[in-house]
């Protein structure tokens, strides 16, 4: 079994039942299976893609960014996508990192195709426009259900922030995620009559297995959101195509919940992911709305979701709920040891839905895990009824409205800058986006450094999440004993 043979059958039994609505679009299963096989074909005949080859897929959200992930997948190709909002340097590093030699793209970022291509000589950038001429044709013959892939080959990718300042790729089995479709069908107890809410970005691994594989799987239909951007728009279009089930971040909710009138929700059930809810806006929520607002916790290297709270029972305020079907979580002390209720520790994940491993980075790989269990890097503890909570966050991490950002990755881009003797950069709260970055830049003796020209040379190499909005120049930034900068005391200081 496989995700490309798991899909043609969820095919089989349903050819003609609407697997996705875009706008005023729609396409049922034999129409989708259809479309993706002739990107598995064009891929496989006209690019020589084979079996294990990498292929990249820079979209933003579009239908052909779902028939595209089927298609790479439906090749035995394993797939690659990549973060939209990322820079050509930053996308430069992850073709080169993975070996990709085709990247399907789309017209407003093929624009870059010069810096790509100057970066990795032989890359051939595919328009997803060509790719879907004349794909609208059902009775296309699709290669999907041919490819020889097993559970245990790579399928997919996934490129996480590292605090080395350089994104790991997470590589993530068939049956790793075969399995997390599996759990997570059991514990949101989804059945083919959902329609899932799709409005977080197609690139994320929860968007990926909870908002593309998992609806497909089951015979159910996507939903995916076109008017991006106003929140009533948004509501309007779920409200059209009565969508059941929504995952999205807390400043959606927090949105929802602080509206002067109620909107009309058809969902049986929200889902919070990506940061902490605060508690305030799922009481403010549940209080306005009358819907269960679950908050859970995942992370990429466990295709992602690993807690949820439960649909039914009780669910605790400010808890990421109990690890969901054949999953295994635990607190752990420094040797290993288990932890009992109460005791704090680093979370750590056991299952099938752990990953194979960083990509080309063993060392990098030994070090998250231990006696096969994948230390998470995020402290909390269970209590006496099993449920988690989150004490802590991985060292230095940001969250920027749902996303990860790491204060190392801004750090090396503004070490580029002339004139920088150090910088440093923390997380600053903001009641909008959750955090934002905040840089500290020591100048050399003698150098002023423009604050303006500095933020806009790191926004051309960076996505515009990471850019700090405000830079602080100081003559020196505070150390310990050995050197090392001391960012609690930055963080104390309160200069942001």
């Amino acid at each position: 079994m496989n995700l490309a043979v798991a899909f043609a059958r969820s095919v089989a039994q349903r050819p003609e039942k609407v697997a996705l609505y875009y706008g005023d679009n729609e396409w049922n299963y034999a129409a989708l299976l259809a479309q993706a096989g002739m990107v598995a074909a064009d891929l496989t005949g006209r690019r020589g893609v084979k079996p294990g080859d990498r292929v990249g897929l820079w979209l933003k959200n579009r239908p052909e960014f779902i028939t595209a992930v089927l298609g790479i997948l439906g090749a035995g190709a394993v797939l690659v996508p990549i973060n939209n909002f990322l820079k050509p340097d930053e996308v430069n590093y992850i073709l080169a990192d993975s070996g990709i030699d085709v990247l399907i793209s789309e017209a407003d970022l093929l624009v870059h195709t010069r810096a790509l291509t100057a970066a990795r000589p032989g890359l051939v950038c595919l328009p997803v426009e060509s790719l879907a001429d004349g794909a609208s044709d059902p009775s296309a013959v699709s290669p999907l259900a041919s490819t020889a892939r097993l559970e245990g080959d790579l399928a997919v990718i996934i490129y996480t922030s590292g605090t080395t300042g350089r994104p790991k790729g997470a590589m993530l089995s068939h049956g790793n995620l075969l399995h997390n479709v599996e759990s997570c069908r059991i514990v949101l107890e989804t059945v083919d009559q959902d329609r899932m809410a799709v409005l977080l970005p197609l690139f994320h691994s929860y968007m990926l297995t909870v908002g593309v594989l998992l609806p497909l799987l089951v015979g159910g239909t996507i939903v995916l959101v076109k008017s991006l951007g106003q929140t009533k728009l948004i509501m309007q279009e779920l409200c059209l195509r009565q969508a059941t089930i929504l995952p999205a971040i807390p400043p959606l909710y927090r949105a929802l919940a602080s509206s002067p009138t109620p909107i009309t929700l058809p969902f049986r059930l929200c889902i919070s992911g990506s940061a902490p809810l605060p508690l305030q806006v799922l009481n403010d929520f549940e209080a306005k709305y009358h819907r269960p607002l679950i908050e859970g916790y995942g992370l990429s290297e466990a295709s992602p979701v690993v807690a949820k709270n439960p649909l039914r029972g009780v669910r605790k305020p400010g808890s990421i709920g109990l690890p969901i079907a054949h999953v295994q979580l635990t607190a752990q002390d420094e040797a290993g040891r288990i932890l009992g209720p109460g005791e704090v520790g680093e979370l750590c994940v056991r299952g099938g839905n752990v990953m194979m491993g960083y990509w080309n980075q063993p060392a990098e790989t030994a070090k998250v895990f231990r006696n096969g269990w994948l230390l998470t890097g995020d402290v909390g503890y269970h209590d006496a009824d099993g449920y988690f909570f989150i004490t802590d966050r991985k060292k230095d991490m940001l969250l920027v409205n749902g996303n990860n950002v790491y204060p190392r990755e801004i750090e090396e881009v503004i070490y580029q800058y002339p004139g920088v003797k150090e910088a440093a950069v923390i997380g600053v709260p903001d009641a909008r986006r959750g955090e934002q970055p905040l840089a500290f830049v020591s100048p050399n003796e003698g150098v002023t450094i423009n604050e303006r020209e500095l933020i806009q040379f790191i926004r051309e190499k960076m996505a515009d999440y990471k850019v700090p909005r405000r830079v602080v120049f100081v003559p020196a930034l505070p150390r310990n004993a050995t050197g090392k900068i001391l960012k609690t005391t930055l963080r104390e200081q309160n200069l942001g």
